[in-house]
């Protein structure tokens, strides 16, 4: 065994595999792979096998895509036959609402191309003829499902690695993994120490325990999971005699099933609510090539509606039951990337569809180590996306939940209960008591919206029982003056001599004078947006407010960049600091009730900031609002916000002042155009393309990062556009992912939207080729399967001269 390496991979089942050939071909070939007994030990010797393109995010559904592509290459540069068997398959929905769901598939598969149809019942017993047809309601065709041999699959990987360059050492226990003061990884073994720049952590059921050599805590967890195998039954033989094809896979959502061909009889899994929880704690080292105890009890509920559903296994035999253990994240996607604090540790773990997502975690991290970048929207699984709220108990509750939701219908208008409430601020049972019905960002628990005695959400594609409440909200922001709270923004603090000079390098943005605030746009060096933020000059420091969701993404980075003479200093508030906005035409008059400061609009203009008091609370102010109206965004300590909320009540109840959620201000912002981070605003758009290259001050001194890629992109001026379309819906509105076709064909896809209140308009904000990005006519967008008339809006609904923002 080498006693250097660039890289260390720990783990040998199919993701440590991937990742190991991907870096090999990609050229770094001095990596060796360590694991502690065979290959495919763990979850992957005893997987089921198949392999779909389907996700719910687009942009991990392009990876699973790749994936897929992917094993023919490893097949004949190995010499180790993979098992790839794309026979196609079909989603069944037993329920209009399933049927409703998979329409967005569908349309989402366009722009990505993936080719999907709906489908009859009829026509899905027609390619499956296992199925009863009167169970469903529908179904969809997907000719890129299929499944292989998982051993095969994850030798090949291994061989084609060994074959550019890479080794592998098998029968190599990791014991401890230390950082040395160089910054180089010490990493122990039963058979010595090997030395790396890099070490990935593609621990699979292990990944807990070789995070916690490095101090840290995964949220992952193992679950139990069970399929089983029938004997041979005349019905395949009969399909594979009739059509010399096997049977088609098939996944009955409704039922919680998926089944395949399996040899002569047929494999049926299912993700059953009854789940339990394998090795709670710690995963025992000695597990290997073990199956886990059988129990057929907890999932015959779910058998007995594929039995049902799939009559022809009532006549059959069980030949045998595999129950293993597989890993899961809160939310069942992968944990990737670099690790915020550990330069140089990676993971790869918590990759549940291992043969649906392998290849593709490890193209992005191979890409990310070696270019600096994954060169993907990988944010669905990237490990950043939780922060140490995601503890071992949280965990838990939310792994349970989505093993047992696997298969269920999530709404739009749907928020999971499990690991709730967790983080709160101060405000929480005061606007509980107010009707706030809840929903969750970055583990914080967030007002959606106000509802009576009464009433909740109903969970649907259509508009819901919040449609008329959050109307109310919306009328009382523009006609008066709302209050919302809003925590939930990612704060930070930026002090030290180098600061300045600091900030004006991450963003691309001019900085703004002392006492006043400007949009900072903060691109990558390929000169695409990884970051868009306010910025403001407070006294001796610099106040930055972000996107909530993604602290720990943006705090990795900017730690990254500090300089190492310690002279610029960083800090997230979290909640150290919490928020409260007003907004509406009345909202300087509520202001100027609760303080001594001089808020008029000549002292206090438009992207101004300063601290003052609110009633007797010490705050920090600045006038800016996402509603696109008159308004004040008010930070404060949060042991002073129930004081500074009850000052603005109080001031703004001769006013008629409302309270407002997150959804109505979902609705106001669409009125004004305006995007957000992780829908409009992503790594794969550049500032031109998305409409933030107002806010780049191209002609600045300073080389900010990705300047170069930048001006390039404003001479060549990208290849997308973001628009804003006025659509004709009838009783539903867009979420995201839609299609967007024109003159016939799909060209484009939606990234958010819903319905302005104010303006009675439905919304649509996305992404189009910008040749068509002007065009007057020939736009439609695709709601739950049907087209409908779309038009661009180039001007903002509301104030679309900006008078009563900045008057």
């Amino acid at each position: 065994m080498k006693s250097h390496a660039k890289v260390v991979v720990i783990g040998g089942g199919v993701v440590g595999c991937s990742v190991l050939f991907h870096l090999a071909r990609h050229g770094w070939t001095d990596v060796v792979l360590l694991e502690r007994d065979e290959l495919t030990s763990g979850s992957t010797w005893h997987a089921a096998g198949g392999m779909h393109t389907i996700n719910g995010d687009p942009n991990v559904a392009k990876l699973q895509k790749y994936t897929i592509s992917l094993y023919k290459e490893i097949e004949e540069l190995s010499g180790q036959a993979t098992g790839v068997h794309l026979t196609g398959g079909v989603l069944l929905a037993a329920t209009e609402a399933r049927l409703d769901w998979l329409r967005g598939v569908v349309s989402k598969g366009r722009y990505l191309g993936i080719d999907l149809e709906v489908i009859s019942a009829k026509e899905a017993a027609e390619l499956m003829p296992l199925i009863d047809p009167s169970k469903f309601v529908g179904a969809v065709r997907n000719k890129e499902d299929g499944h292989l041999d998982p051993s095969g699959v994850t030798h090949a990987y291994a061989k084609a690695a060994r074959k550019l360059g890479a080794e592998v050492e098998r029968f190599t226990k990791v014991e401890d993994i230390v950082r040395r003061p160089d910054g180089l990884w010490r990493v122990i073994t039963n058979k010595g120490d090997v030395i790396a720049e890099h070490v990935v952590n593609a621990g699979g059921l292990w990944a807990r325990e070789v995070g916690r050599m490095v101090g840290l805590e995964l949220p992952v967890l193992a679950m139990e999971h069970m399929y089983l195998i029938t004997e041979d039954m005349p019905e395949v033989a009969d399909w594979n005699k009739k059509t010399g094809t096997e049977i088609i896979h098939a996944v009955d959502f409704d039922g919680e099933l998926y089944l395949r061909q399996e040899r002569g009889g047929m494999l049926m899994g299912t993700y059953e609510k009854a789940n339990k929880v394998w090795s709670e704690f710690q995963t025992p080292w000695n597990f290997g090539h073990e199956l886990l105890e059988p129990d057929i009890d907890r999932i015959a509920p779910s058998l007995e509606v594929g039995f049902r559903h799939f009559p022809a296994f009532q006549k059959t035999g069980i030949k045998q039951i595999i129950n293993g253990p597989f890993t899961f994240a809160p939310d069942g996607n992968p944990l990737v990337g670099p690790v915020r604090g550990l330069p140089g540790f990676w993971v790869a773990c918590g990759v549940m569809a291992g043969f649906s997502q392998g290849g593709g975690v490890g193209l992005a991290l191979s890409n990310w180590m070696i270019e600096g970048d994954p060169g993907a929207d990988i944010w669905a699984m990237d490990v950043a996306r939780y922060g140490d709220w995601a503890t071992m108990a949280y965990t838990n509750a939310k792994v349970r939940e989505n093993y047992s939701r696997r298969f269920s219908i999530r709404f739009p208008n749907e928020e999971l209960p499990a690991g709730r409430p967790l983080k709160t601020t101060p405000l929480y049972d005061t606007l509980a008591a107010r009707g706030a019905q809840w929903g969750v960002s970055y583990g914080l628990e967030v007002p959606l919206w106000y509802a009576p005695d009464g009433v909740r959400d109903e969970f649907s594609w259509r508009r819901s029982t919040d449609f008329e409440h959050v109307a109310k909200e919306v009328a009382a922001v523009r006609n008066g003056v709302g209050l919302s709270e809003i925590s939930n923004f990612a704060k930070y603090k930026v002090t030290g001599d180098g600061a300045a000079g600091w900030l004006d390098r991450i963003f691309a943005c001019k900085l703004p004078k002392r006492g006043r605030m400007t949009l900072a746009p903060m691109l990558k060096d390929d000169g695409r947006l990884i970051g868009d933020f306010t910025l403001a000059n407070v006294d001796a420091e610099w106040f930055v407010a972000g996107s909530g969701i993604a602290e720990q993404y943006h705090m990795r980075w900017f730690e990254a960049h500090l300089p190492k003479d310690g002279s610029v200093r960083i800090e997230a508030l979290g909640q150290k600091l919490t928020g409260l906005a007003i907004a509406g035409p009345k909202a300087r008059e509520v202001l100027a009730k609760v303080t001594r400061a001089d808020v008029s609009n000549k002292a206090f203009p438009f992207m101004a900031v300063a601290r003052m008091d609110i009633g007797m609370a010490p705050c920090l102010v600045g006038r800016v609002s996402y509603t696109g109206d008159l308004g004040y965004e008010i930070w404060v300590a949060p042991e002073y916000q129930r004081a500074a909320y009850q000052a603005l009540l109080a001031a703004g109840e001769e006013f008629g002042i409302g309270l407002f959620g997150s959804r109505a201000l979902n609705a106001l912002r669409l009125e004004k155009n305006y995007g957000s981070w992780a829908r409009e605003y992503r790594p794969i758009y550049g500032p031109v393309e998305a409409g933030l290259d107002r806010f780049v001050a191209y002609g600045k001194d300073t080389d900010f990062i990705g300047k170069e890629a930048a001006l390039a992109e404003r001479r060549e001026g990208g290849t997308l556009r973001l628009r804003a379309f006025i659509v004709d819906a009838v009783d539903a509105d867009v979420i995201g992912d839609e299609a967007i076709w024109h003159d016939g064909v799909v060209r484009g896809w939606v990234t958010s939207g819903g319905y302005a209140h104010n303006s009675k308009k439905s919304v649509a904000m996305g992404y189009v080729p910008k040749e068509i990005a002007d065009r007057p006519d020939g736009f439609e967008i695709e709601i739950l399967g049907q087209r409908h008339a779309a038009r661009i809006q180039a001007a903002p609904l509301f104030d679309a001269n900006f008078e009563r923002m900045r008057g």
